[in-house]
């Protein structure tokens, strides 16, 4: 075995027997079922956008208690990132990026309140 077969994966086409179209299955059944042709490329993308909202949700609910200057921006840009590819946890995204607008807001009121980019629970 070389080094270049060690990083190769076999593809779904390569380790699928191949058999005639009459031949009948190992379980004596003479249907096939034909997989769904699926793209490398979506999977990954909508995972990323997937989590990219649960990112977004959690650094806009963080960005309420601590580091709302830093967190909330985030929140914001991850939440538009996902929403533009297409996640499948739009919710997660949107209340992420209120969550993020929300931080911002809390920011411009506690530094127009006491000139500050800080605030405590304590007062």
């Amino acid at each position: 075995m070389n080094a270049l077969n060690t990083l190769v994966r076999p593809t779904p086409s390569d380790t699928r027997e191949h058999r005639d179209p009459g031949e009948e299955s190992f379980t004596g059944n003479a249907e096939r079922t034909e997989e769904a042709p699926t793209s490398g490329r979506t999977a990954p993308r909508v995972r990323d956008a997937d989590g990219m909202a649960v990112a977004s949700f959690v650094m806009g609910l963080a960005g309420l208690l601590v580091f709302n200057f830093v967190l909330g921006p985030c929140a914001v840009v991850l939440s538009g990132l996902a929403l533009m590819r297409g996640t499948t946890r739009r919710f997660r995204a949107v209340l992420g990026l209120s969550l993020g607008v929300a931080d911002l807001i809390v920011l411009a009121a506690v530094t127009a309140a006491d000139g500050s980019a800080s605030w405590s629970i304590a007062g």
